[in-house]
């Protein structure tokens, strides 16, 4: 019984073996064409729409730019930001001015309590408040929710539209330094334009 169970085994061993021999080089000539799928990629990469960046800054910015390098959770956010935004049926420019909201704000890092150093109760990308009627903690730490929150202040902005970024955003945020946002457009610009329709 082992000789044969043996036998049986080295039997399905030699056809594994074979049939990947076979196998082998037809597969490895179907992976030839994926090497060419970044080439594609870039194709449809380049159909997307490209942004109207007249439209991310109208005004032009106010004074010094600041800029600061992204991880991968604060582009997440960026990417929350612009979804809820077309959510609300809002424009780039009201993408723009949210992500530098939540730069100044934030850094665009989704901040729970931080103990002595909050600011009073102020949590999330816009470091709103429950205590202001924001909306609960769970709701303004969640970015689709804080976003919508924001653009719904900025929605009741009379022109908000035609204003400076700054003066735009402190109307709905009413911060103790309102002069800050403006120092965020143009990356906040730039990664509208790069986020938008990706």
């Amino acid at each position: 019984m082992n000789t044969i169970m043996r036998k049986s085994v080295l039997g399905i061993a030699g056809l594994a073996v074979a049939g990947g021999l076979a196998a082998g080089p037809l597969n490895h000539a179907d992976t030839t064409p994926v090497a060419a799928t970044p080439v594609t990629a870039v194709a449809v990469a380049a159909d997307k729409p490209a942004v109207d960046k007249s439209k991310l800054i109208p005004h032009g910015v106010q004074g010094a730019q600041s800029r600061i390098d992204l991880s991968d959770e604060q582009v997440g956010n960026v990417k929350a930001i612009i979804a809820a935004t077309k959510k609300a049926g809002m424009d780039e420019r009201a993408a723009v001015v949210s992500i530098a909201t939540a730069l100044q704000e934030s850094k665009l890092e989704n901040l729970g309590h931080l103990g002595d150093r909050n600011d009073h109760d102020s949590q999330g990308l816009f470091q709103q408040r429950p205590s202001s009627g924001w909306g609960t903690v769970d709701q303004i730490t969640d970015p689709e929710y804080s976003t919508m929150a924001f653009l719904k202040g900025l929605k009741q902005v009379d022109g908000w539209q035609d204003m400076p970024l700054t003066d735009a955003a402190q109307t709905v945020q009413v911060s103790a330094y309102p002069d800050h946002y403006a120092q965020w457009e143009q990356q906040a610009a730039d990664l509208v334009a790069e986020h938008w329709n990706s």
